[in-house]
């Protein structure tokens, strides 16, 4: 690899993202990662292009920026698969497109395990409503619930999920069991102790026994609030180990030979940490890897220019300059009008012009000058210099994240000037992760 080489090392595993997609063995796709790196894009490339390909593919999305869905031609996503009309489905496959609607997916829960009067009891209580609208994991929870339910269902090829956006990439992994663990645990056993002793003796057991702790726990949380908890945990009562028996089973589900888990990360330093995290904490999960997305990387048509050899031509141009402007101050000198500066090849007063051009530059705006030229060329140089430092960076950072894991499989997405606003830029995504690490001057947001 040359030092203006922007691609892979040849000795780097190649993420193959096209046999990835075509594989029927391949269930599930799951794009994590840190925020801000293009997961949503990622995932929803991934998906056009599995589904251009012949899978029946659903994208379940939790990024609610509407941009996404506007680029899938759809005026809204919402709990509820939507088809995508515009892919080509001339190879049988088909896209549908989702976003999570984390309370409504909390609501199907308790609508589908509890009878009607218990359902509206909860629906209704003040502390679910604060639970299911934004307690902490309660996003990445309904996350993998939703996935097991689209699983469960069997009616897609391909489910590719766009992991929460979060501060760290493991909370997508953490949460869910730390809000299980919640919902099981002792702290919810004692506020059930009275409904399942019963009725007035449960509240006098619960009186007697932990008089106590009710009046600390009411102290901290209010007297209403904790009447609002035990009306919620009494109603809950038969529901709460489902919510740690599905949690479990997706958790399984996600260590199953069906599903794929790709790192999505920009070639920044933090990104790639988060990434390197991830990819431990996945191995030691074990969790299937697929491989490393590496987006948003900076390319160069003339990567052959170092930056040191474009800096130096560049500074060769500004002495150049230098001593023609000295010249030309010495030769011009008694050339000055008060109006402008005479024809400086003919030496007239005629041909004076007041922007100090002769005639002939002035009838012809366009035309520069071999100093315009020079300067335009030197700017240029080092514009070009700055490029292959970003490249030189960018590339330096890769290899560290490649010496730490060579084993992981990696695919890099040349970065696009603009964001992505329709299905030909998801194509043109999808194009790019299917290169192996083939760039081009372009860059992918999120």
């Amino acid at each position: 690899m040359t030092s203006d080489d922007t691609t892979l090392d040849d000795s780097a595993p190649r993420l193959e993202v096209d046999a990835l997609l075509d594989d029927p063995r391949t269930r599930i796709v799951v794009c994590c990662g840190s925020g801000g790196v293009g997961k949503t894009t990622t995932a929803a490339a991934l998906g056009v292009r599995a589904a251009e390909r012949g899978r029946k593919v659903v994208v379940l999305t939790i990024d609610p920026a509407r941009r996404l869905a506007q680029s899938m031609g759809i005026s809204e996503l919402d709990n509820v698969p939507r088809r995508v009309k515009g892919v080509d489905e001339a190879a049988g496959g088909e896209l549908h497109a989702m976003m999570l609607d984390m309370k409504r997916t909390f609501d199907e829960i308790v609508e589908g395990h509890a009878d009607a009067d218990r359902a509206r009891a909860i629906l209704e209580n003040p502390f679910y409503q604060s639970l299911s609208a934004g307690f902490a994991g309660t996003q990445e929870y309904m996350a993998m619930e939703k996935l097991g339910q689209l699983r469960a269902s069997n009616e897609w090829d391909l489910i590719v999920v766009d992991t929460p956006p979060s501060r760290s990439a493991l909370d997508f992994l953490d949460a869910p069991k730390r809000l299980g663990s919640f919902l099981d645990g002792k702290f919810i056993r004692v506020l059930m102790a009275p409904a399942k002793v019963g009725g007035r003796a449960g509240m006098k057991f619960l009186n007697v026994g932990m008089s106590m702790m009710t009046g600390t726990l009411s102290k901290l949380m209010g007297g209403q609030l904790l009447r609002d908890v035990q009306t919620f945990v009494a109603a809950m009562d038969t529901m709460f180990g489902g919510f740690r028996t599905r949690a479990d089973a997706t958790y399984r589900l996600l260590q199953a030979p069906g599903t794929a888990f790709l790192v999505v990360a920009a070639p920044e330093r933090d990104a790639l940490r988060e990434a390197a995290y991830f990819v431990e904490r996945l191995a030691a999960e074990q969790m299937p890897l697929a491989g490393l997305v590496l987006n948003r990387v900076h390319g160069s048509g003339a990567a052959q220019l170092s930056a040191e050899r474009a800096l130096a031509a560049a500074e060769t141009l500004g002495e150049g300059l230098a001593e023609d402007d000295g010249a030309e101050g010495v030769h011009t000198e008694n050339n000055l009008e008060p109006t402008g500066i005479v024809d400086l090849d003919g030496g007239k007063d005629a041909s004076g012009t007041a922007g100090g051009l002769s005639p002939a530059a002035a009838a012809d705006p366009a035309a520069p000058t071999s100093a315009s030229a020079a300067q335009l060329a030197a700017g240029l140089l080092r514009l070009h210099a700055e490029r292959m430092q970003v490249l030189a960076r960018e590339r330096r950072t890769r290899d560290r994240f490649t010496a730490l894991h060579p084993e992981v499989p990696v695919t890099e997405v040349a970065a696009l000037p603009g964001d992505v606003h329709d299905l030909a830029g998801l194509r043109a995504i999808g194009d790019r992760l299917a290169l192996n690490g083939a760039t081009t001057d372009r860059d992918t947001d999120d």
